[in-house]
């Protein structure tokens, strides 16, 4: 854009006032007026015959699809949006039925299995009973010192 600032346009003004005259100068404004008007009119035409060679090339879609690709925010909701779609795809497929047992261990795992559950079963009743233990010396603290 032309920078002109004000004094400059006054500079302007007085020129064309001696140049042209007083009796011209409105003429001369308004030819000008026209001028400019034509200039934008031709201008605007060019911008929507441009936009509209783009429209029909489908550079507008590649420009948007780039800006999709390029959204970090985007690309990362979509990446959760396809996760809960896949998600509710499996909900979808799933039996309504209740799923099938596994298949049986073969008789060393189911030994191993055993031997897991007896140890894991032994340490809750210690941890159970060494909790109930420390529950009761607590109470007896306490009621020692309540005396």
């Amino acid at each position: 854009m032309i920078d002109i600032g004000w004094s400059e346009l006054l500079v302007i003004g007085i020129v064309a006032l001696i140049v042209v005259g007083p009796k011209d100068l409105p003429i001369m404004f308004r030819r000008m007026g026209e001028f400019t008007g034509k200039a934008r009119a031709m201008a605007r035409e060019f911008s929507s015959a441009m936009d509209k060679a783009a429209d029909e090339a489908g550079v507008k879609d590649m420009q948007r699809d780039l800006r999709a690709m390029a959204n970090p925010k985007q690309t990362g909701l979509d990446a959760i949006n396809r996760a809960a779609r896949d998600l509710e795809d499996m909900d979808d497929d799933a039996p309504a039925t209740k799923p099938a047992s596994p298949p049986p261990l073969s008789p060393e795992r189911a030994e191993a299995a055993e031997k897991i559950r007896d140890a894991a079963a032994r340490k809750a009743t210690e941890r159970q009973a060494r909790e109930a233990a420390e529950q009761a010396a607590a109470q007896a603290a306490t009621d020692d010192k309540a005396t």
